[in-house]
């Protein structure tokens, strides 16, 4: 069963992101901004109990659930071998993502989100990485004729 570099990829998403919510969750509190590329990115503590940006904050249950079911949904369809190109890129980075804002929801009970960029809702590398998959995703599915 070939497998493909996606497992790397994923893997590598889900560290970065693991990674980076430790640093922050050490060095800042709840609110607290560190500039890094002024006036375009800033480090902000934020913690999130809704959906990616910090949509619909109280869906909670609702959130875990579907993060659970997608992450093992994705990962069995990267198991069975089917996966290529847009697809498996896709695939790993949605799974990743939600993988890493799953952990977060059982850990903390909350998303911990910290990418803060100008008149945008701060964010996480889990919640970048579901949304390039996503899109990844639908240029497969056009590029498939389906």
């Amino acid at each position: 069963m070939k497998r493909g570099p996606w497992w790397a990829v994923g893997a590598g998403v889900l560290a970065l992101d693991q990674g980076l919510k430790a640093w922050v969750e050490r060095h800042l509190a709840l609110g607290e901004r560190l500039p890094v590329l002024p006036p375009l990115l800033s480090v902000t503590r934020v913690h999130n109990a809704g959906a990616a940006f910090g949509l619909f904050p109280q869906g909670a249950a609702a959130f875990l659930a579907t993060a659970a079911v997608a992450t093992v949904l994705l990962g069995a369809f990267l198991l069975s071998g089917r996966a290529r190109g847009l697809w498996g890129w896709g695939a790993a980075l949605v799974a990743a993502g939600a993988l890493g804002n799953l952990i977060d929801r059982v850990r903390l009970g909350y998303v911990l989100d910290f990418l803060e960029l100008p008149r945008f809702p701060v964010f996480n590398v889990a919640d970048a990485a579901i949304v390039l998959g996503a899109l990844l995703l639908g240029l497969g599915l056009l590029r498939s004729g389906r």
